[in-house]
C-alpha cells in the first residue's frame, strides 16, 4: 500500500482523475475553519443525537451547505462534470475513537439507481482522517473497469447500510488518502475504496457530498430529490430541496427524516 500525500496542484486535476480515479489532497478551508464546521456539528448532536450516516443534512444544518456550495469545491467538481451540477446528497460519516465501524471495499454508484456515471464524491475531512484513525484507501484506475460485483454482509460495524463488499481486491494496489483538516478528496463513483476502523483518540469526521451532472435520472423513482448548485438544470429531473436557512428548525427536520428515508430506500 502506498501512501500517497503529495499535495495537487489545481492545473491538470482533470488529467489525473481520468487516470486515477481520484484527487488527495485538496486544500479546501483551512484548519480553523474546519474546527468551526465541526463545531457546528457537534452543537447540533448536542440538540437532536449523532447525524452519522443521516442523508440530506444540508438540509438541516447550514455548515453543511455552507461547505458542499463551497466555491473550491464546486470548481473542482466542475473541472470533471462540467459547469452544471446537482448537489444530490451531504453526510457525515463519523468513526468514533477507539471503534471498530468501518467501510468495506466497494463503489459507489452500485446502488444508486442513476442513469449515467457523470458522479463525483467528495469526502471534506473535519478531523484528521490518518492511516491509524481510518483513512481511506483507493485503488488507482479501478474506475476504467467498471461495476464489480458486490456481495450483501451482515456486518454489524460496516458502515454501508448493506455492508456490500467487493471481495478478494489486492489490497497492495492501494493507496492511502491521509487528510488533515480542511482538506478534501474527490473519486470516481467506480473507483474501489475502503476505510479501517478508528484506532485513535479522536472522532473521524468526514463530510461526504454527493455531486451529479444535471442529465442524470434517478431510474428506481421518480421522487428523487436535488439541488442545483451550479450552472444551469435543464432537465428537471428531480424535485427541488430546500437548503437550510437556519439551524435545526422544526419544519425542515420533518422533512429531514423524510429525506434521510427515500434516500435510503432508493440506496437500498
Amino acid at each position: 500500500m502506498k501512501n500517497f500525500s503529495k499535495k495537487i496542484k489545481i492545473n491538470g486535476l482533470r488529467k489525473i482523475y481520468d487516470k486515477d480515479g481520484y484527487l488527495s489532497p485538496i486544500d479546501i478551508i483551512t484548519n480553523e475553519e474546519a474546527k468551526n464546521h465541526r463545531n457546528r456539528l457537534e452543537l447540533a448532536e448536542t440538540k437532536i443525537g449523532s447525524l452519522h450516516y443521516k442523508s440530506k443534512v444540508h438540509t438541516i444544518i447550514k455548515s453543511a451547505y455552507e461547505l458542499a456550495t463551497n466555491r473550491k469545491m464546486l470548481d473542482i467538481v466542475e473541472r470533471i462534470l462540467g459547469p452544471h451540477i446537482l448537489l444530490y446528497n451531504v453526510t457525515y460519516i463519523i468513526k468514533e475513537p477507539k471503534t471498530m465501524s468501518h467501510v468495506s471495499w466497494h463503489q459507489d454508484l452500485t446502488y444508486w439507481g442513476f442513469s449515467h456515471d457523470d458522479q463525483v464524491s467528495a469526502w471534506l475531512a473535519l478531523s484528521e482522517a490518518s492511516e491509524l484513525s481510518g483513512a481511506m484507501k483507493m485503488i488507482p484506475g479501478s474506475h476504467k473497469k467498471g461495476k464489480k460485483n458486490h456481495e450483501i454482509t451482515n456486518d454489524k460495524n460496516n458502515v454501508l447500510l448493506q455492508g456490500q463488499t467487493v471481495k478478494n481486491v489486492d489490497e497492495k494496489l492501494s493507496v492511502l488518502c491521509p487528510l488533515k483538516p480542511g482538506q478534501a478528496s474527490f473519486h470516481h463513483g467506480w473507483t474501489l475504496h475502503t476505510s479501517k476502523s478508528n484506532n485513535s483518540s479522536d472522532r473521524r469526521i468526514g463530510l461526504n457530498i454527493q455531486y451529479i451532472a444535471t442529465h442524470m435520472r434517478q431510474m428506481k423513482n421518480d421522487t428523487d430529490t436535488a439541488i442545483c448548485v451550479r450552472g444551469e438544470d435543464q432537465f428537471n429531473f428531480y424535485q427541488k430541496e430546500e437548503p437550510a436557512r437556519i439551524d435545526l428548525d422544526i419544519e425542515a427536520l420533518d422533512k429531514f427524516k423524510r429525506l434521510d428515508e427515500q434516500y435510503k430506500k432508493t440506496a437500498s
